[in-house]
């Protein structure tokens, strides 16, 4: 009974130490990369905390033709690099904002660069700010608690036996 205890007193200790505001976990990875693809595997990334408190994961899928890049970091962390932010970013995706002014006075033929990000013909980005891990995939994910509290529930159960 006692180590039921102490599991119930770590699945709250875990849940009010997350809502504390410590920042949101976000993956980083780009599909270039072993196991980032459509078919994320969790296990080949470590997450991380995003550096600003009301943070985003940002999932960026950018598709030309059967060519498909799909970029997963925090909001924060992109907005330096990226001109094409929408300026919705609630929840939920939605197609990137056109720049009419970038790279208005670069006069630059190395394709290679795609300065004026005009490369692929669909840009989509996707933010999610309510789940921790949820720039992963589009379907539903486990979340960390969930999976804390299950095993907590079958120790219990183990240990009344």
């Amino acid at each position: 009974m006692r180590i039921v205890f102490l599991l119930y007193c770590l699945v709250i200790g875990l849940s009010t130490f997350q809502a504390q505001g410590l920042g949101l976990w976000c993956y980083k990875c780009v599909s270039t990369h072993p196991g980032c693809g459509k078919d994320f595997d969790w296990r080949w990334y470590w997450s991380y905390t995003c550096p600003d408190v009301n943070d985003k994961c940002v999932k960026i899928v950018e598709k030309r033709g059967a060519e498909e890049i799909i970029t997963r970091d925090c909001l924060s962390s992109i907005q330096g690099i990226r001109r094409d932010i929408p300026a919705d970013i609630y929840e939920g995706c939605r197609p990137a904002a056109k720049d009419v002014r970038l790279a208005q006075y670069v006069f630059n033929d190395i394709n290679e660069l795609d300065i004026r990000r005009d490369y692929y013909d669909n840009t989509t980005f996707c933010f999610c700010d309510f789940d921790q891990f949820c720039n992963s995939v589009g379907k539903s994910s486990v979340s960390a608690m969930m999976i804390i509290a299950s095993i907590a529930a079958y120790a219990s159960s183990w240990l009344h036996f």
